[in-house]
Parts: structure tokens; C-alpha cells; sequence
């Protein structure tokens, strides 16, 4: 027989793996009904069940309007893919979030779903990477599931850090600046104070880098919690060769509870061992 600890480590493990399974993305249909995301396959306008299980069968088909909202925990891959795109590793952050986005599509027209956040971060790093022609082919995706009309403004935004190698600063400045406009979307806004903000800094005009990264939690002060993050780190880094390192280490120390369990606490450590 198994000891009684190793049981009850058994026995833990068990219910944790049962919590992860119902915390995993669920749709909810208008009739109360859920089906786990990853039992379901989209067929034009069709859910149809792949694997059978709570009630229903393999080859059952729903239209896609009966979806009413998906629910359950967000995918850790999306926040962790956000911190690499804001850390300069655009390549790392692509490979993590293209399967997501392809696991994750077929409930981009239902309410709540994990998809969009995906895609739009998706979008920022195939735009950093120089690929044009999946940004294009992502823009009007994301465009046509999104109920506002007409492009998705993070399409925009993709179409200027874009802009060719041989574009001026100056310019490409101002299509960033554009971009935080209050009458945009705080997605948006955020993302682009953020490079904002990182295309000042390589320019050597540290005032203005310094207000872009604080501004990212003025824009989403609730939200968006991983790309505040970034922007504190930025930021502290800024204030350190100021020789402000009690700001420095005060906007460190909040990267942890604003990106837990992405790469940007592991930088904020890195950076608060550094000014002690």
C-alpha cells in the first residue's frame, strides 16, 4: 500500500488536474449548456462536437449564433507571449501564440472569447518581425470579428512599426503618437505609448521615453495589467540612470503582482538586485 502522504499527494495532484479541466476555456450556449473549447471544431457557421462527453455526441452540430460567451481561465500563453513581444523577443512571442490562435479561432465571434487579445498581440509581432503579409492577413481577420465597423485599429498600429528601415525617426514618431489618441481604443493606446516610448529611448530622448512608459498604466489602469508591467521596467530603467532609484525600485517591485508568471518578473529581479 501506498504511504498516507503519498496518497494524499496523489490525491491532491488528482484535484488539480480536475480544477485545471474546469477551468479550461468552456462555451456556454444560450440554453445553459457548455461544451469544453477544445471538444469543438467550426465548420463555416457550425460548432460541430468532436469528442464526445457531458451529454453530447461526437458529429453533433450547433449554429454558431447558439454560442453565448465562453468562459474559464485565461491562457498563460497569451500574457507570457505578450511579455516576450514587449521584452524584444518578437520571434519568441510569435511561435508561442501561433498555435493558440489556431486552437482558439473558432470561438473568435463569440463573446469573451481568448482569441482577439491573442491575434492582436499575434499581429504586433509578425509587424516587429517584418511580416507583412501575415499582419494583412491577420488585420482583416481580426477586422472581420470585431462588431465595430470598418479596420481594427490595432491594424494600424501594425502598419506603423512597419514602416521600412529607411523611415526617419521623426516620422515614425508620429505615426506612433497618432496612435495614443484618447478616441482610440486603450489597447491600442497602451501598445503604442509602449514603442512610443522604446523609439524615444533608441533616439536618446529620454524625457519623452520617460512619460510614454509611465503613461501605459495611465491609458489601461485596470487592464492590460502585463503591458504595465513592461512599461514600469522601462521606465525604472530610465529612473536608475537618473539616479532615482527609489521610483526605480518602487515600480520594480510592482511588476510582480502585475505579470506574475511571465518573464517580466524575472527581469524585474534582475533589475532590483542590480541598485541595491
Amino acid at each position: 500500500m501506498f504511504p498516507t502522504a503519498r496518497l494524499a499527494c496523489l490525491f491532491a495532484a488528482s484535484q488539480l488536474a480536475v480544477a485545471a479541466a474546469d477551468n479550461a476555456p468552456h462555451v456556454v450556449f444560450k440554453g445553459g449548456h457548455t461544451i469544453p473549447l477544445s471538444a469543438l471544431a467550426l465548420q463555416g457557421d457550425k460548432l460541430v462536437v468532436k469528442t464526445a462527453g457531458d451529454g453530447f455526441n461526437a458529429g453533433q452540430i450547433f449554429p454558431l449564433i447558439s454560442a453565448d460567451h465562453v468562459y474559464g481561465d485565461k491562457p498563460a500563453a497569451i500574457n507570457q507571449g505578450i511579455a516576450l513581444l514587449l521584452m524584444d523577443k518578437p520571434k519568441d512571442a510569435q511561435k508561442l501564440l501561433e498555435p493558440l490562435i489556431a486552437e482558439h479561432r473558432l470561438s473568435a465571434k463569440i463573446s469573451g472569447n481568448f482569441w482577439l487579445e491573442a491575434a492582436r498581440a499575434l499581429l504586433v509581432a509578425c509587424a516587429l518581425n517584418g511580416d507583412a503579409r501575415t499582419c494583412a492577413a491577420l488585420g482583416k481577420e481580426i477586422s472581420d470579428t470585431t462588431p465595430v465597423q470598418g479596420m481594427d485599429s490595432f491594424v494600424t498600429l501594425g502598419k506603423a512599426l512597419l514602416l521600412p528601415p529607411s523611415t526617419k525617426a521623426d516620422d515614425r514618431l508620429i505615426a506612433l503618437r497618432d496612435l495614443t489618441a484618447d478616441t482610440l481604443p486603450p489597447e491600442t493606446r497602451a501598445f503604442a505609448f509602449f514603442y512610443y516610448g522604446s523609439l524615444c529611448k533608441k533616439e536618446k530622448r529620454a524625457p519623452e521615453a520617460l512619460e510614454a512608459y509611465l503613461s501605459v498604466s495611465g491609458v489601461v489602469p485596470t487592464g492590460g495589467m502585463v503591458l504595465n508591467a513592461a512599461g514600469e521596467i522601462q521606465a525604472a530603467d530610465l529612473l536608475t540612470a537618473l539616479e532615482r532609484r527609489e521610483e526605480a525600485t518602487a515600480l520594480l517591485t510592482s511588476v510582480a503582482r502585475d505579470a506574475p508568471g511571465t518573464i517580466l518578473v524575472d527581469e524585474a529581479h534582475k533589475r532590483l538586485e542590480s541598485i541595491k
